[in-house]
């Protein structure tokens, strides 16, 4: 099996280590025929910012993206992002308008953001990173409003694709999975958390869902690096035609 594209790429807009150049050079020297930038959205954090500095930022990685497209005629090229969830209404930390002018929109449910108010801060942050540790007898609870926030997320916007479902926070996989098969929204297999994710490929893959694989690159010598991911879906016997973005 080979990959063909890679959609989901930080740069130097967010937490990635390379400009665009450089991540789109490493592209092509891996083979790879397209190539999405898609930097987290504002409301990422970790002390330090993680994200891009605000949502019209975004607009100016998609004005540098369409000039590079002009140098790099051998690769497409698209310019996206990695929105955070941030409220039990499954808000994104984009606004629609500025969605709506992106070639790809990726969201994730991400712990490392500042959620907008308290209520919030206390249905993401506290209950995953905290009450959820601390309180077995919650973590079912909890368990269901993740998935039911996700959920949300993939009815009230175009979004291509999940980024690493799962990772980090506890979902029923299956439910998230037949909403986005409902809605025609990828759930992606991520090369750089594959391990952690093994759970989740068998769940989703008893629904009708469509799959994309990533590399999730924060440097360019990461991008097209699909190698562990690949292993683990011939492990587990997923077939090519589930995979969008395999060389058929």
């Amino acid at each position: 099996m080979r990959i063909y594209g890679d959609y989901h790429i930080h740069s130097q807009y967010s937490h990635g280590k390379g400009n665009i150049e450089k991540n789109i050079e490493a592209a092509i020297a891996r083979g790879l025929r397209e190539l999405a930038i898609t930097d987290h959205g504002p409301c990422s954090w970790n002390f330090i910012r993680l994200g891009v500095r605000d949502a019209a930022e975004l607009l100016e990685i998609k004005k540098e993206v369409k000039e590079l497209q002009k140098k790099y005629p051998q690769i497409r090229l698209y310019a996206g992002v990695e929105a955070n969830i941030i409220n039990r209404e499954g808000e994104l930390d984009v606004p629609e308008g500025i969605l709506q002018e992106l070639d790809i929109v990726a969201a994730g449910f991400h712990l490392l953001i500042y959620p907008p108010d308290f209520h919030s801060f206390q249905d993401i942050i506290l209950n995953n990173r905290f009450f959820y540790k601390c309180f077995p007898a919650r973590r079912k609870q909890i368990r269901k409003f993740n998935t039911e926030v996700l959920i949300r997320a993939v009815e009230r916007y175009r979004i291509d694709f999940i980024t690493h479902p799962g990772y980090g926070i506890d979902i029923d996989t299956y439910e998230l999975a037949r909403a986005c098969a409902g809605r025609g929204t990828l759930l992606e297999i991520n090369a750089r958390h594959v391990e952690e994710l093994r759970a989740f490929i068998q769940a989703a893959a008893r629904t009708e869902v469509k799959f994309i694989i990533n590399s999730d690159a924060h440097a360019p010598e990461e991008v097209g690096d699909f190698k562990r991911a690949l292993e683990l879906v011939e492990e587990l016997g997923l077939s090519p035609d589930r995979i969008v973005n395999i060389v058929k």
